[in-house]
């Protein structure tokens, strides 16, 4: 359920927090010796620290107070040779790891913007709220999504911790999938959509095996590894929506995401990768960790998938399809 953090990134935020920690004892230092009255003018390193110690107190508040208050809404495209020709194609918004907290901040703005992107679907891949007390403010919002259009859910790590008690989804209007499946109909297409958790991988790959071979096939897991669909059923899908990563929540530029939470290489924890045939989109996510309530050059992210029909050649999708 929980998973430990990679080696290597263990030690790029021990450095950093080292970074931090002697930054503002330096800091700490300066003020003091002026405060007793020392007097001796200010030198260059003197001014970088405190320049420094300032800076990094605007950006914890920025990451705070400002970033995951402004979601940000992308659209990426994605192919499939399931769709006949001249089919307008199908519109997923994907969202995930919302971890409501007790006061509202995107689920009150995030419904108007998702139904101003004219879904067709509506997926959320787990991690729905930080407490039990905090499940209102999730199912109400979820309750709006489903309003707009058929909503899919499948539970995250945190939606399965003891801790939090009471229903996620239930009476929302949305779908919770646990290794099963549903369809739907798109402009005459049916669409298929699957999802589960980790208990539920042998009843997902069933279900993958049991699918008629037209239809696009959508597949919701939270976590972002594609392994959990057997190599027999692998080419049945045309997309697979995981979140978890929350894109790292701080990246720092030249370095990137402190941590990914993911064993995935880190050019590949967010966006969309192509994985053969179909592609994995891991979320960047809408909310933070608990016990770590920030956001910084990650903002969260509300993503439309638009699939679309490949062209003869197969054609590319866009230039975020990294190959793995």
């Amino acid at each position: 359920m929980f998973q430990a953090v990679r080696t290597d990134e263990l030690f790029r935020v021990l450095l950093f927090l080292l970074l931090i920690v002697g930054v503002y004892v330096a800091a700490g230092r300066i003020v003091y010796r002026r405060w007793r009255k020392d007097r001796t003018p200010l030198r260059r390193p003197h001014i970088a620290v405190l320049t420094a110690a300032g800076a990094g107190i605007l950006c914890i508040l920025y990451g705070a107070l400002v970033e995951p208050r402004w979601p940000e809404v992308t659209s990426t495209r994605v192919v499939t040779s399931r769709l006949p020709p001249g089919h307008r194609g199908i519109r997923i918004v994907h969202l995930s790891d919302l971890h409501s907290e007790a006061t509202p901040t995107l689920e009150t703005m995030l419904p108007a913007r998702v139904a101003a992107l004219e879904p067709d679907l509506i997926v959320f891949t787990g991690d729905a709220a930080n407490s039990t007390e905090t499940l209102p403010v999730f199912r109400a919002w979820l309750s709006a999504l489903a309003k707009i259009a058929a909503t899919f859910v499948v539970k995250g790590n945190w939606d399965s911790v003891s801790f939090i008690r009471g229903d996620r989804f239930g009476n929302t209007g949305a779908t919770l999938l646990e290794g099963t499946s549903a369809s739907i109909q798109v402009a005459d297409v049916t669409v298929h959509v699957l999802g589960g958790g980790y208990d539920d991988t042998p009843a997902l790959n069933a279900a993958l095996a049991a699918l008629p071979p037209d239809g696009p096939a959508v597949v919701l897991f939270h976590h972002p590894y594609p392994d959990v669909i057997s190599p027999p059923f692998a080419s049945r899908v045309d997309l697979m929506c995981t979140g978890h990563t929350h894109g790292g929540q701080v990246r720092l530029p030249l370095i990137g995401a402190l941590v990914t939470n993911s064993h995935l290489p880190r050019r590949l924890v967010s966006g969309l990768i192509r994985l053969g045939d179909s592609f994995l989109h891991v979320s960047p996510g809408l909310g933070t960790s608990k016990f770590a309530p920030f956001r910084f050059l990650c903002p969260p992210e509300a993503t439309l998938l638009e699939l679309r029909r490949a062209r003869a050649d197969g054609g590319p999708a866009r230039s975020n399809a990294q190959p793995q």
